[in-house]
């Protein structure tokens, strides 16, 4: 394009390109603004729904332990239920009828009988005393204490009857209700009760997977990158590889889990619901995520430092693995990282190899059958029982900060080991 000769015309047209600029860079704040805004709404809305997760309302109660209910020969199969409503019930001496003693009793969880064996167990100097212990309440009572459910609202229209708010109103009157951080979350398993739900299983279940998938995914992802990169020749078979490889990238996860439940289950036999499968399945999603920023990595690295090798006669083996390879473990390392946290957050291919069950105890080791964190998250969305909303956010809020921290690890290690040609 031709300047103009008049000054003044080139001057109008300058100042048209100024302007120009100035729009095209309001144009990029206006879109991140917008973005961040955003991202700030939604990461706003889900942290405000998990705070009732954290937290958890107990009441505090005298309780006999020198009571039949107790076997001191066999303290598993005592009676723990009957111990906690029987202190609740002395709180109310007026309340005598069955039906009464009943809505009395289920103000308490069905985790307040955990909360006397959990202690007597750790005390059996406590047997044949009294002891005070805070049991935990019922979802829809620490619901109501929370605000969550509105006790303003007419009795037909809220889970929680007025004789329960009577009881309740007693109990904060004489000062037996207290709030405590909920350490279930993290210490307990799955419950089909929104107050003893926790993410231990869920997050066991995840890190037994990952596990399989980097120990499947690492080595053979960088040795195919290896060969790619440095030691198979550039014909028409190596690019057809290449192509494949791209196109693996971007296969929608559940193709990987229909090929999971097709090859490793159906095929190999291997148990459903379990680390060792979830792990092969992401890890064949996850091998083109490593093969791509890994060959990156070697490309990066100057031919000067393979012609100073060479030069002082190291073999093309030792090229590659005494200073290439050390050389591009930054990038290689960055790129895996990256891989597992994508890997980490799936949900659809894990979906099809029965990762989706409902798992109460712990997985010991590949083989049991195990669940993740994204699948818990998944099944407790799904859950109709009203504190498993709180649950949920809770659940998307712990993934969050693990992805975060797998992420500012990536970082670090990219910042740590970065060189610069």
């Amino acid at each position: 394009m031709t300047e103009p000769s008049n000054p003044s015309a080139r001057k109008a047209q300058l100042a048209k390109r100024y302007r120009a600029e100035r729009r095209f860079r309001a144009y990029g704040i206006a879109a991140i603004s917008t973005a961040g805004l955003i991202l700030f709404f939604l990461m706003g809305s889900i942290l405000l729904s998990s705070l009732p997760a954290f937290t958890q309302h107990y009441v505090t109660l005298d309780i006999d332990i020198t009571e039949r209910h107790v076997d001191t020969q066999d303290l598993a199969n005592s009676d723990w239920r009957a111990l906690a409503r029987n202190a609740l019930r002395a709180q109310f001496p007026e309340v005598s009828g069955r039906k009464e003693k009943r809505a009395l009793g289920k103000l308490l969880s069905i985790g307040s009988s955990d909360d006397v064996r959990d202690y007597v167990t750790a005390n059996p100097s406590s047997l044949g005393t009294s002891i005070r212990l805070p049991l935990t309440l019922s979802d829809d009572i620490d619901l109501l204490l929370k605000g969550v459910i509105d006790r303003d609202l007419p009795e037909n229209e809220r889970v929680v009857s007025n004789q329960d708010l009577a009881w309740l109103d007693r109990l904060l009157d004489e000062d037996r209700i207290s709030r405590q951080f909920a350490t279930r979350i993290f210490t307990n398993g799955d419950s089909r009760e929104p107050e003893l739900a926790g993410l231990r299983g869920a997050l066991v279940g995840s890190l037994w997977t990952l596990l399989v998938t980097l120990l499947a995914s690492f080595p053979l992802g960088v040795m195919a990158a290896i060969y790619l990169e440095e030691i198979a020749p550039k014909n028409r078979l190596t690019q057809i590889i290449e192509v494949n490889i791209n196109n693996l990238a971007a296969v929608p996860s559940i193709v990987f889990g229909l090929l999971g439940l097709a090859v490793f289950i159906n095929f190999f036999g291997m148990p459903r619901s379990a680390p060792l499968v979830g792990g092969l399945v992401l890890a064949l999603m996850t091998l083109p995520r490593i093969i791509i920023p890994t060959r990156a990595a070697f490309a990066a690295i100057p031919p000067s430092i393979r012609e100073a090798a060479m030069g002082v006669g190291a073999s093309r083996l030792q090229v590659i693995m005494h200073h290439v390879l050390p050389l591009a473990m930054p990038g290689i390392l960055t790129g895996t990282i990256i891989g597992l946290a994508q890997a980490a957050g799936e949900t659809a291919p894990l979906l099809m190899i029965g990762m989706m069950a409902f798992i109460v105890d712990l997985p010991t080791d590949v083989t049991a059958k195990a669940t993740v964190l994204p699948a818990q998250i998944y099944m407790w969305a799904n859950n109709p029982e009203r504190a498993f909303m709180a649950r949920t956010s809770a659940g998307i809020v712990v993934l969050l900060s693990l992805l975060l921290m797998v992420n500012a690890t990536a970082i670090y290690f990219r910042k740590r080991f970065e060189k610069r040609w």
